[in-house]
Formats: C-alpha cells, structure tokens, sequence
C-alpha cells in the first residue's frame, strides 16, 4: 500500500452523488399545484360532468408535464455495465464499479458507483453531467483538473469535438430538433385545451393529432443517431452501447394516448356533435335559449285605444304613373 492508499491527496473530494433533477421536480410541483387548484372546482359540477372533468383535467395535465418534462430528463437512451477499471490517473488502484452512461436532449450524465461504494477508503458515487450548452472541450479540460475517476474520462472524452466517434454531432443536433418539435407540441397542446373550452370541438381534436404528430417527429430526429456506426464503449473487459431508454418510450406511450384522444374527438364531432358538446358543456347557452317557451301574450287594450292601423301603401303599376 503506498500513500492514501494509490490515491493521490491533491484530487479534491467528488461532489454530492446525484439524486433527483431539481428542473423535474420543479416541472412536477408546478402541475401538482394546477392540477390541485383546478379539482377544487369540481364540487361546483353536478351530475355526471364531476367525472369527465376529473379525468380530462388529469389526463390533460399528465400529457402537458411529459411533454415539458422530456426536455430535461437524461434517459433517452441508456447503457450501463458491470466491470473492473482502474480507478483514476496515477494509480493503479482497480476499483469493481456499475458504469453507466445517460443521454439526453440538452446533455449527458454518466454514473459510476463502487461495489461495494466504500472503497479504498472513500465513497465511489459519482453522477457527472456533460451539457451540450457548454463547450465540451472546456467541460472536459475540468474534468481533468478535478481529477474525475478514469471510466468518466474516457466516456466524457467519446463526446469532443477531437473524438473519431464523432458522438456529440449525432448527439447534439438530434436532440436540439427534437426538443423543438417537443416544445412546438407543448403550444399544440395548449392550444387544444384552449379550443376543449370553446364551441370548436373538431378543431380542438384536430390540435391534439397535431400534438401528437409533433411529439413523434422528436422521437424520429432523436432516432437519427441509430442510423449512423455506433461508437462501442470499452472499459476494461466490457464493452456496451446505448439503446433507447424509459423516455423515449414515455414519449411513444404520451404520443400515442394523444392520437386516441385526438382520433375520438374528431370522429364523435362527426358522428354526434350534439353530445360531444354536451359532454364538453359548450354551446350550452344557445340550445337552452331555444327550447324556452314564453306561453300566451295579452295585450292591454287601454294602450291601443284610438290608435288606427293603415295598410301599407301598394305599389302602383308603371302605366299608372
């Protein structure tokens, strides 16, 4: 054993292992306060409307935080294995870690936690992210200064502009079209919800195919990096690739609730307009003015006392003139 047992004492100590994104946990509080305020309205709806709204107010609300949420998560795609590497520069120290690597939109995260997570005396539970925002060069040059773990190294390093990988062109601009198109279909969203509230049902179906349209053209720009030679990570004796992970199949599933939703509401407007207005309580006002029946008049006979009623004037023939 050699000093601070092959771990030099001038890297200074990882920072507090990741837990939860605080943009997500932000984006979820901000719909929890909406979706609350709104239920409390419900005891105002009589009838069986209490129930449609519930779930339109819940299902509305769930599509809208995916859609937001999407953007910041860093589980597109996904690759993880188990395996022995050597644990920083200027040591031999071998270290047994779960290596993995977490891509998304805006940004890598690669993690790498010990088995067991003491070891040679220290908590090996690092959660670094690399964001595209930055310059990668410079974001790589301080991993270096801070004396990051080896298997973070040599990932991060697969994503420069220096790499043969060539990695962060597929990565970046693919995510970049897909958060536009993910964000066009959070205004899409919106402005179905808007249209629900108004006596243009049809149109309002018509937004959420448009949703969900949009929310497929972000999966297919984010797909584009799996028609290109993938770059094999190879730490140690293992080697792994990323695959698609839990949010591009969330975004599969929201996208495809969308296009139910969107598909019913246009045909039931086709099919029976009537009642998909009545379910949506629009258009209410005008059918209860019509079927109001005011029953028999009078008239008061001292008002009308000497008045005289001459006929309209006819239209005399040209000749006689």
């Amino acid at each position: 054993m050699t000093f601070y047992d092959d771990i030099y004492p001038f890297y200074i100590l990882q920072r507090t292992a990741f837990i939860f994104s605080t943009r997500l946990l932000t984006i979820i509080l901000v719909f929890l306060v909406v979706a609350v305020g709104l239920l409390l309205i419900l005891p105002g709806i009589r009838g069986k409307s209490r129930v449609f709204w519930m779930f339109r107010i819940i299902i509305s609300l769930f599509i809208g935080a995916v859609i937001v949420a999407l953007n910041f998560t860093s589980d597109w795609a996904e690759a993880s294995v188990t395996t022995n590497a050597t644990y920083k520069s200027f040591s031999n120290a071998v270290i047994n870690a779960d290596i993995g690597l977490h891509v998304g939109l805006y940004g890598i995260n690669v993690t790498l936690k010990g088995n067991p997570v003491v070891q040679f005396n220290e908590t090996i539970n690092y959660n670094e992210v690399f964001s595209w925002h930055d310059t990668m060069a410079e974001v790589y040059e301080d991993a270096l200064e801070r004396g990051l773990p080896n298997p973070i190294l040599y990932i991060a390093e697969k994503f420069t502009l220096t790499s043969p990988c060539g990695l962060i062109f597929q990565y970046r601009y693919s995510g970049r079209y897909a958060s536009a198109t993910l964000w066009t279909a959070f205004c899409c969203w919106m402005l179905a919800n808007i249209l629900f509230s108004m006596p243009v049902i049809l149109y309002a179906g018509y937004m959420m195919i448009a949703t969900a349209a949009f929310i497929f053209f972000s999966m297919a720009s984010f797909s584009t990096i799996m028609n290109v030679p993938q770059c094999v990570f190879s730490i140690g004796t293992a080697s792994f690739e990323a695959e698609y992970s839990r949010s591009f199949w969330l975004a599969l599933a929201t996208g495809v609730l969308c296009t139910i939703i969107g598909i019913l509401v246009v045909m039931f407007d086709f099919l029976v307009p009537e009642k998909i207005k009545e379910v949506f309580s629009v258009d209410m006002d005008s059918d209860e003015d019509d079927d109001v029946s005011y029953g028999e008049g009078y008239m008061n006979s001292v008002f009308i006392d000497g008045v005289t009623i001459s006929p309209l004037p006819t239209k005399l023939p040209a000749d006689h003139i």
